[in-house]
């Protein structure tokens, strides 16, 4: 069983998602609001990723720093505190600083993908 390898790319406006299963194979691309309406959302999610696809989830925080710069807590206590849960495992992974459009309103999630390859493919 493949681990299912998720980027997770938050802005001020937005928070983008890509779900890959492996280095090329993209399963599920969101963009959600910038903040989690609950402090469970961004955990959740990953636990509910980790159990449709019956596959650990392996996730990669792209940011410039830490969950704090975007959101005062709820991310950092759901995510960042709930590292080693058996579902899911969070690693923060430093952002390029160039971001593309695609004309879908997805932004190109080539960089996202590169820095979820880089996080989680250890």
């Amino acid at each position: 069983m493949t681990a299912l390898w998720v980027g997770i790319d938050p802005h001020p406006t937005e928070t983008r998602i890509l779900a890959m299963s492996g280095p090329s194979e993209t399963v599920l691309k969101a963009r959600l609001r910038p903040h989690p309406q609950h402090p469970r959302a961004a955990a959740t999610l990953l636990e509910a990723l980790s159990l449709w696809q019956g596959a650990t989830v392996r996730a990669a925080w792209c940011a410039d720093a830490s969950p704090p710069l975007f959101d005062t807590g709820s991310r950092r206590d759901a995510l960042l505190l709930g590292t080693g849960a058996p579902l899911y495992d969070v690693t923060l992974v430093p952002r390029r600083r160039r971001r593309r459009r695609d004309g879908l309103g997805l932004g190109d999630l080539r960089e996202l993908a590169q820095l979820v390859r880089a996080g989680v493919a250890r």
